[in-house]
């Protein structure tokens, strides 16, 4: 079916423990789209990126991804799938280089366009450091070698986890005016986010998450400030 949904999530439910952090989310993600999720911390975003990527299983409720079910596969057979993790603090290797950080990402043998040329001709600043050990990078460098060691798996669905966490504004606006380029390749993007101006900025639909709920849902180009203050502190 050519117009299937990419990712479909129906009705999920996800624990830590006994602990439930995510309350019947669905959500839908189609080939090529931009899809942001944004909501306080706590809230649940990165739970639902993890119980995406097979970091963690849902308890309840169905993940398909391409037309087949991935819910409580494990990580590894998620990213062979086509779907590759940004993941919050970027946790690069820091015994490893730049290039060494991103050469892993690959292995997983995926074919597709991003090769390290590619990378590096998206971030040339990685290839100048690229022989330089991982904490040698400025933060947003770090990000940017976060990104495209998950792009050197040629995933179809890339996940974000809060690209903009601790950068300055300037670095934030660089990495996110990539992100076309990116798209452009063919993906379709989950972008996690606490800044709403950027995630209204560059994705087509947005979900707002309030304490493990889908709060809101919408067009970014048709949601109103007021409805997204409202979804976001839960007023």
């Amino acid at each position: 079916m050519p117009d299937r949904p990419l990712l479909a999530i129906d009705a999920v439910d996800a624990f830590y423990g006994d602990f439930q952090a995510l309350f019947g989310v669905s959500l839908q993600v189609e080939p090529g789209q931009v899809v942001a999720v944004i909501g306080a911390n706590g809230a649940g975003k990165s739970t639902l990126l993890r119980t995406i990527a097979g970091l963690m299983h849902p308890r309840r409720g169905s993940i398909v991804f391409d037309g087949e079910p991935i819910g409580g596969a494990p990580a590894y057979a998620v990213v062979k799938r086509g779907i590759a993790l940004v993941p919050e603090g970027r946790r690069l290797f820091p015994s490893l280089t730049v290039e060494e950080n991103l050469v892993i990402g690959g292995q997983s043998k995926r074919k597709g366009p991003w090769t390290l040329e590619r990378i590096y001709e998206l971030f040339p600043v990685l290839a100048e450091r690229r022989h330089l050990p991982a904490p040698a990078l400025s933060g947003g460098q770090q990000q940017m070698a976060a990104i495209a060691r998950a792009l050197m798996a040629n995933p179809r669905l890339l996940l974000c986890d809060e690209i903009s966490l601790g950068l300055a504004p300037i670095i934030v606006r660089d990495i996110y005016a990539r992100l076309p380029e990116i798209a452009a390749e063919g993906l379709s993007l989950i972008i996690v986010e606490q800044d709403i101006v950027q995630a209204l900025h560059a994705a087509a639909h947005v979900y707002c998450l309030q304490e493990g709920r889908i709060a809101l849902q919408g067009r970014a180009s048709e949601l109103t400030r007021e409805a997204i203050s409202a979804a976001y502190f839960g007023v």
